[in-house]
């Protein structure tokens, strides 16, 4: 009810995204530490604040232009992965928000509790990599959910999380 057009529209695909990385599959549970990498990104910035939301410990790796972004977000700690390796100041990780896959999924495992979830959006996470990691891995991929969406739009109504558009374009 308090967005725009513009705001509204850009809610449900990113958000849903987020919402079922956290909860449908990594069963996030308050007082985890939760491991979002890209988390200025559309998908990201909903995690952050959904984690944060239901008390997990969030912990991002972006840019440093995006560093104040994510505090205003709720992140707790953020990485700037252009001048440090995150599995270089992160350990002890229940949830891994994947949404850049390749080197990034495989760094992330050393730094796992043992039996951490990994959910990856942007592919599949390497099986054989969480099994030899002692790991759980699952991939993302979106489902429409009335209920969930209607979630998100109470604690967007609240002004508990924040709708960012980047840019709008003409049809």
């Amino acid at each position: 009810k308090s967005l725009d057009y513009a705001q509204a529209a850009a809610v449900p695909l990113a958000a849903l995204t987020a919402w079922q990385m956290l909860f449908d599959n990594g069963n996030m549970k308050p007082g985890h530490r939760v491991l979002v990498h890209a988390a200025a990104g559309g998908v990201g910035g909903y995690a952050v604040q959904f984690a944060r939301h239901f008390s997990a410990y969030v912990i991002g790796t972006a840019s440093a232009r995006n560093h104040d972004y994510l505090k205003s977000l709720g992140a707790n700690e953020v990485i700037d992965y252009n001048t440090t390796r995150f599995e270089t100041v992160v350990k002890d990780i229940d949830l891994v928000v994947d949404l850049m896959s390749g080197d990034t999924q495989a760094r992330s495992w050393g730094v796992m509790k043992p039996n951490a979830m990994l959910v990856c959006a942007a592919g599949a996470p390497n099986p054989e990599a969480a099994k030899a990691a002692g790991m759980q891995a699952k991939q993302q991929s979106v489902h429409p959910d009335g209920a969930q969406l209607k979630q998100m739009g109470d604690l967007i109504d609240a002004g508990k999380v924040k709708v960012e558009v980047a840019a709008t374009f003409p049809l």
